[in-house]
C-alpha cells in the first residue's frame, strides 16, 4: 500500500467523480484507476462502485475512508515536524478566512511571502460554518474570523482584537454624519446585508432576536467586495463588521446604539493539534500588523 494510492482514494471518495479528482491531483484518469485498482487488489476488495455515470463507496469503502484520512494527515505531520526541527521555514500553509475578515489580512500576507518565499500559503475564503468544518478535518491550518455566538466544538478562539457590528454606509449617505445609530432609525432606510450564514448577518440576527426591528431589505449577498461596492455608489446602507471596511475608501462605519453588538476578531485552532512554525510566525505578523493594532489601542 502507497500513501499516494490513499491520497487518490479519498479524492475519488470525496468528490464521487474520477474525472474531476483525476484533474484535481494533476495526473491521467487512467493512471488514478489503476492506483486504486491495485489498492483494492491489496485489500482484495472492492472499495467503490463504478458505473458509466457514477461513483459510490461500498461498506469497505466507507469503513477505509476515516482511516485514509487520518494516515495521510499523519504522514503530513511527520513532513512538518521534521521541517520545523530543521527551523526552515518551508511547506505549505493553509489558512481560512471569512469574508468579513480578509481586509484585515492583506498586510501580513504580503510581510508574510516577503520573509519566507519557500512557504507556499493557501488561502480559502469560506463562511464561519464551513471554515470550523475544514478544520475540524484538518484542511486548514487554522481560520481567521469573528468569534462565532456559540462555542464550537474541539475548536479553540483566540483573540486578537475587539472591533464592533456597525452601519456601513458611503460618504454622502444621510447617515454619514451620525455618530451612533439605532435600529429603528436604521429601519427607515433602504439595506443591502449580507447573506444570512456570514458572521456580521449572525450577529444582527442574533441582535434582532433580543430587540425586535422590521427592515427594509432590498438585498442579500455574500460577496462582501460587491456590498461595498454598492454602499458606494447607492443610497443604501450595510451592516458589517467596522473591521471590514479596513483600508476601505468612500465608506463610513456607524456603530449600532445596542448592548451587544461587540464582535472579536480571533484566530481559531484545533484544541490538540500540532501548530506549525509558519502558523506561528504567520500570526505573529499578524498580531503586529497596522490593522489589528490600530484596533487593539483603540480599545485600551
Amino acid at each position: 500500500m502507497e500513501l499516494r494510492q490513499l491520497k487518490y482514494f479519498v479524492k475519488v471518495a470525496e468528490t464521487l467523480s474520477f474525472s474531476e479528482s483525476a484533474k484535481m491531483l494533476c495526473v491521467t484518469q487512467s493512471t488514478l484507476s489503476q492506483q486504486i485498482k491495485q489498492l483494492e487488489q491489496e485489500f482484495d476488495t472492492t472499495l467503490l462502485l463504478r458505473t458509466s455515470r457514477s461513483v459510490a463507496l461500498t461498506e469497505a469503502g466507507e469503513e477505509l475512508l476515516p482511516y485514509a484520512r487520518r494516515t495521510i494527515r499523519d504522514a503530513e505531520l511527520c513532513t512538518d515536524r521534521i521541517n520545523d526541527l530543521k527551523m526552515a521555514l518551508c511547506g505549505t500553509l493553509n489558512i481560512g478566512v471569512t469574508y468579513s475578515f480578509g481586509p484585515i489580512l492583506t498586510e501580513t500576507l504580503v510581510s508574510f511571502m516577503k520573509l519566507y518565499p519557500n512557504v507556499k500559503l493557501n488561502i480559502f475564503y469560506r463562511p464561519m460554518a464551513e471554515l470550523m468544518e475544514m478544520l475540524r478535518r484538518r484542511e486548514v491550518d487554522f481560520a481567521l474570523a469573528f468569534k462565532p455566538t456559540l462555542p464550537v466544538e474541539d475548536v479553540m478562539s483566540h483573540t486578537l482584537f475587539q472591533s464592533y457590528l456597525a452601519v456601513i454606509v458611503g460618504d454622502m449617505h444621510p447617515l454619514a454624519s451620525r455618530e451612533r445609530i439605532s435600529l429603528p432609525d436604521l429601519s427607515r432606510y433602504d439595506l443591502a446585508l449580507p447573506a444570512k450564514g456570514l458572521q456580521a448577518r449572525n450577529t444582527l440576527d442574533g441582535i434582532l432576536e433580543r430587540y425586535p426591528c422590521r427592515f427594509n431589505i432590498r438585498m442579500e449577498l455574500n460577496e462582501v467586495n460587491i456590498l461595498l461596492r454598492l454602499i458606494r455608489q447607492n443610497h443604501l446602507a450595510t451592516v458589517l463588521a467596522e473591521a471590514t471596511i479596513h483600508s476601505e475608501s468612500g465608506v463610513k462605519a456607524i456603530p449600532v446604539d445596542i448592548p451587544g453588538n461587540e464582535m472579536e476578531g480571533c484566530v481559531h485552532t484545533l484544541r490538540g493539534a500540532y501548530m506549525k512554525s509558519s502558523m506561528k510566525e504567520f500570526v505573529r505578523l499578524l498580531s503586529d500588523s497596522v490593522a489589528v493594532r490600530e484596533r487593539v489601542n483603540a480599545w485600551l
